[in-house]
């Protein structure tokens, strides 16, 4: 069942069950801190395709694959499919995930849209829609610069606003806690999706999409905010706050914001885009963004230190800048969307 808290916030009283998760990274991603933690490596950007946004489509498909694997069922036990990218139409994910032939739901939240497909899930296997539902998104740096910024070829200078967009794909199997074909893995290592709050549009009149960070702190801050008064709770209640990919310069922003609302989230707060690179040694400018880099840091990093009882519970805040080729060259602002997924230990 599904209880509604203050305004926007749902909660989840039979707390659906992540029982799989998997990603799938790139070369740069695999020189950075969360290495060991990628289920598998894609070393060549083309994914041995003839185009790279082929390849984020195959990205797709291999994580699909190990989270099912995983998971220890078969395509044809999943009720629903949630996916999206950055991509026009959501190419990478509806020519990935066709072969699959499970009943599709394309999403689209920018970066925000790991979180936003798993608050879908989680909604259809609390209202009993579904028994078993995947939750899947990725980004690709070569395909998402040449849509938004510049082809490579171009040889554009980066400012040092600037975030490098993930190549990577993570899958999630949310699943009821008493689903006939779940996992063999038992459901007291399965972390728990327990609450939810669907962003607003946020638009403080940022246009440069070479400072994703700055349109996105904003809704970050709102949505944050948003739960702490529905829910009554605070940092403090948590192990820790992850923010999608704010960068070095929207999460300054945030703890600004955030301060101005009366919290310090300081001392348990970690953006994804600062923790899937190593912003000291690789080129990345201000950190990593994009689909795949809060998806690819939930399933590497987040969700194993929830299995293991390291974290407890802990918010996971995708945030993501609604914007499109077209209203960038016409010269538009850059609205922005943030959702938040409270997770559980599934012994919290």
């Amino acid at each position: 069942m599904i209880k509604r808290i203050g305004k926007y916030t749902i909660k989840f009283l039979d707390e659906p069950l992540i029982s799989s998760f998997a990603s799938v990274a790139g070369k740069p991603e695999s020189e950075g801190p969360l290495k060991d933690g990628f289920d598998k490596i894609i070393y060549d950007s083309h994914a041995m395709q003839d185009t790279f946004e082929e390849a984020e489509s195959m990205f797709q498909q291999e994580a699909v694959s190990l989270a099912l694997s995983k998971w220890g069922g078969k395509a044809e036990e999943v009720d629903f499919v949630f996916a999206g990218d950055l991509l026009n139409q959501c190419i990478a994910s509806s020519f990935g995930l066709k072969g699959f032939n499970i009943p599709y739901l394309g999403q689209y939240g920018a970066c925000s849209t790991s979180a936003q497909s798993l608050i879908m899930s989680a909604t259809f296997i609390e209202s009993k829609a579904a028994k078993a539902a995947v939750a899947v998104t990725s980004s690709h740096f070569c395909s998402a610069e040449r849509q938004f910024r510049f082809p490579l070829e171009y040889g554009g200078v980066r400012t040092p606003t600037a975030q490098r967009t993930v190549t990577g794909a993570a899958a999630f199997v949310v699943e009821c806690a008493d689903n006939p074909a779940k996992s063999v893995k038992s459901p007291l290592l399965c972390p728990k999706i327990s609450a939810a709050t669907v962003g607003k549009i946020v638009d403080l009149g940022v246009k440069d999409a070479n400072n994703m960070g700055a349109a996105m702190a904003p809704a970050a801050a709102d949505t944050l905010k948003t739960y702490f008064d529905d829910t009554g709770k605070s940092p403090s209640d948590y192990d820790m706050i992850f923010t999608g990919d704010l960068g070095s310069v929207g999460t300054k922003l945030l703890y600004e914001l955030m301060g101005e609302k009366g919290y310090d989230i300081r001392e348990n707060h970690k953006d994804c885009g600062l923790m899937i690179y190593n912003i000291n040694t690789q080129d990345v400018h201000a950190g990593g963004s994009g689909c795949g880099c809060g998806a690819c840091t939930l399933s590497a990093y987040i969700l194993p230190k929830l299995s293991n009882g390291e974290y407890k519970k802990v918010l996971y805040i995708a945030t993501g800048a609604l914007m499109s080729a077209t209203s960038g060259t016409q010269g538009n602002t850059i609205p922005s969307i943030a959702h938040l997924v409270e997770l559980k230990c599934a012994k919290g």
